[in-house]
């Protein structure tokens, strides 16, 4: 222990082994050991005692969309980060779309990587995009570092990033199984949302008939089927609809490559909630009833649902109309998502090792960042969220670091205050003072 130069100290610190009392020591920003609680403080060595409050890995959110450069004024680097480490995220994944130029090239990922560079106050990754029209990119891309590349099956709600349909994604899928590489995929099939009902107008109700759970379960099926024939990697983004689950467990049990993620407003939010007119619950797919939430909650417990990640995606004010079928859909989540998920997980009879796997170890997976990120014990990052579980806090929406504070958790009492949160060794924020950006930019793990 004597080339220790920082210990942490918690009556609670959430291990690969469980909840336990423990001190933590750290030496260049990596997590050198895991030792009992009474363990001897080494001489030089800083010593943080936590009491208390519980010390988790840092969160790793692998869906988050940072929008910059060119819609900067929906959100950016800066802000988004900012709200990350407020939250207890330290790890985020950039998605390709929304930001101008989209990230489905090498030049236009350069692009994103220097605007990024010195506005991150947390570690950023970034996904590529797969188009219609970018399949000499796929290669490219995967060798210059992105985590893996992602695809819409119906429209994307931005022009520049167009959708697949089953030929393109084949594709698409055969390139990147080529070099073992993972396609993530926002599964809604396009015919059938042509096909539901679509009034418009403020009705919630009206809205979420128009986002059909067939048209989800109709693209995982086919999803299954490609990933089957390519023997491909692939991720369900976002899932919303429990009819899909019974598909994906008999896909898993036959060996197709497949994982899954959901949302925390999935969990959390339910359509019978949703007050008509209120588009900062507009998100696609949509949130569902409290029944179907009550199936992904199971899906997580039994690990047919790997992880929970944010989907943050933000927009300006005035783009969220009280029209459901025109307002931006997207919801902004980085800030409150661990506290949204921990006050609804502890009603349910779930521990925050739970929290953890679903947030941090699975998505630190996901993305083959297991050997640094998504849990402490000895080697990895000392990233560190510190949190007083069994406070509440009411949300109020001028407390929010994201850019344009519109949430549809405003108003709403949750569970879980988030301390501090630290980045390979060092305290980034703490009691809602920031220290200057210390993110890194990562690649990925060749």
């Amino acid at each position: 222990m004597s080339e220790a130069e920082l210990v942490l100290r918690s009556t609670r610190v959430i291990t690969p082994e469980g909840a336990r009392a423990a001190t933590v020591t750290v030496s260049a920003g990596r997590i050198t050991a895991v030792l009992p609680y009474d363990a001897q403080v080494p001489a030089g060595a800083r010593l943080e005692d936590f009491g208390d409050h519980v010390l988790l890995p840092g969160l790793v959110d692998t869906h988050v969309h940072v929008n910059d450069p060119g819609r900067t004024e929906w959100e950016g680097f800066w802000t988004a980060t900012r709200a990350a480490a407020a939250g207890g995220i330290t790890t985020l994944v950039d998605m390709p779309l929304n930001s101008l130029p989209p990230t489905t090239t090498v030049d236009n990922l350069r692009v994103k990587r220097e605007v990024a560079a010195d506005k991150a106050h947390i570690d950023v990754g970034f996904w590529g995009g797969a188009l219609p029209d970018n399949v000499k990119d796929l290669r490219p891309l995967h060798d210059a570092g992105v985590f893996g590349f992602k695809a819409f099956l119906s429209p994307s709600g931005v022009d520049e990033f167009p959708h697949l349909d089953q030929d393109q994604l084949g594709r698409s899928l055969a390139e990147i199984a080529g070099f073992d590489g993972l396609l993530i995929v926002h599964a809604e099939d396009p015919h059938h949302l042509a096909a539901a009902p679509q009034h418009g107008g403020p009705r919630y109700a009206d809205f979420l008939a128009s986002r059909p759970r067939d048209a989800e379960d109709t693209a995982i099926a086919n999803l299954v089927a490609q990933a089957r024939r390519l023997h491909a990697r692939v991720h369900v983004l976002h899932l919303s609809s429990s009819d899909a689950l019974p598909l994906i467990r008999a896909a898993r049990a036959e060996g197709v490559r497949i994982t899954v993620e959901t949302c925390p407003h999935y969990l959390t939010l339910t359509a019978e909630e949703v007050p008509d007119g209120a588009s900062e619950f507009k998100c696609c797919p949509p949130i569902r009833e409290a029944a179907n939430q009550d199936l992904l909650w199971e899906a997580l417990a039994d690990g047919t649902i790997d992880c929970v990640v944010t989907d943050h995606s933000p927009s300006t004010a005035d783009l969220k109309t009280d029209d459901f079928a025109t307002a931006w859909g997207g919801i902004s989540g980085l800030q409150l998502s661990l506290s949204a998920v921990w006050t609804e997980a502890r009603a349910r009879g779930h521990g925050l090792e739970d929290v953890v796997r679903w947030m941090s170890t699975k998505t630190a997976a996901l993305v083959g960042l297991d050997a640094r990120k998504g849990a402490i014990a000895p080697g990895r990052d000392a990233d560190f969220a510190v949190l007083a579980p069994d406070e509440s806090f009411t949300v109020d929406p001028a407390g929010l670091q994201h850019r344009n504070r519109v949430t549809a958790y405003a108003g709403k009492t949750l569970y879980g205050v988030v301390k501090s949160t630290w980045l390979r060794g060092e305290r980034i924020v703490a009691d809602g003072e920031f220290t200057d950006p210390k993110g890194t930019l990562l690649a990925r793990p060749q």
